[in-house]
């Protein structure tokens, strides 16, 4: 940690020890600050995420018991400061009645950061609208892919289907907000009652119900759920109730549509790191990849 961010941490609150790096990665560092209130969380946001300050306490202050409390922040500087949010959920074994809880209070928090989506972009959120996707998409196929021959062809033959399914969404009006991208079980914080999301480092504006494209992900791949688990039926009828009732059909086209918004968007990520980060990355991209090709690729055609 340089100088100026540990005087910029004592000049908010009084460490009483050492503050140590948790974690240290291309795209922010995170060090534990102690306290006599207990630890204080400093993290420093590089310029691929450097909205994430503003945005986290922008959420924070709307959105207290759901969001994790923002003692500051520096949008400049890509600086946040916030106080312990206790214990990932993924310590737990990402429990699916965990989820049951977060998922209709996330909504919540999407339905109300409607009426902000126009700030939020002004001030850096990624714009995956989807109005963007086609061209968005676009660029990703012209880009270098960790897949093998077919697989690419296979992902070019949706570019068709991904802008008529588009259009499809959006008339189906469900306003566009705030989505997390990374929602998963190191993302839910625990304390005492409450459980609060963090690191909204990923996060985009784009369909909302892209979000438990990850959420699923992790509960298939950590907890080993099978696609027809009675879990996800319920898990995305308490999403889905704060929006309202009719709305399966757009939630599984806003599934198919959302794998491949969340590899546009690691794209963007991906084309931050350097050459030898990018080339180590590439094992995760592929996975994501081929999460596009299984949701939305092959997935079967309404007749």
């Amino acid at each position: 940690m340089d100088a100026a961010a540990g005087a910029w941490i004592r000049a908010h609150i009084g460490p009483t020890g050492a503050i140590e790096a948790v974690h240290e990665r291309t795209w922010a560092n995170v060090w534990r600050v102690p306290t006599d209130g207990g630890a204080v969380f400093f993290k420093a946001c590089a310029a691929v995420q450097a909205f994430e300050p503003r945005l986290t306490a922008e959420l924070s202050a709307r959105w207290p018991d759901d969001v994790p409390t923002v003692i500051a922040h520096d949008d400049a500087r890509g600086w946040l400061l916030l106080a312990d949010a206790g214990t990932p959920i993924a310590v737990f074994g990402n429990p699916p009645e965990a989820w049951l809880r977060v998922l209709p209070r996330y909504a919540e928090l999407q339905r109300g950061e409607t009426a902000w989506t126009e700030e939020h972009l002004a001030h850096g959120v990624p714009d995956l609208r989807l109005a963007a996707l086609p061209a968005r998409f676009d660029d990703v196929l012209r880009s270098d892919l960790p897949l093998e021959a077919d697989e690419i062809a296979r992902l070019r033959s949706y570019a068709p289907r991904l802008a008529a399914e588009a259009i499809e969404l959006a008339g189906a009006g469900i306003p566009e907000s705030i989505q997390h991208d990374d929602l998963h079980m190191g993302n839910v914080y625990a304390l005492g009652d409450g459980l609060r999301v963090l690191d909204w480092g990923d996060s985009s504006i784009s369909h909302p119900f892209a979000s438990l494209v990850v959420t699923f992900r992790f509960l298939e791949q950590v907890n080993g759920l099978g696609r027809d688990d009675p879990w996800f039926a319920r898990l995305r009828d308490a999403y889905l109730e704060p929006w309202g009732s009719g709305l399966i059909e757009t939630f599984e086209i806003a599934r198919r549509v959302g794998a491949v918004a969340h590899a546009i968007a690691r794209k963007r990520q991906r084309d931050f790191l350097p050459e030898t980060a990018r080339q180590g990355a590439a094992g995760e991209y592929a996975v994501v990849l081929r999460l596009a090709l299984e949701l939305a690729v092959d997935a079967p055609r309404r007749t």
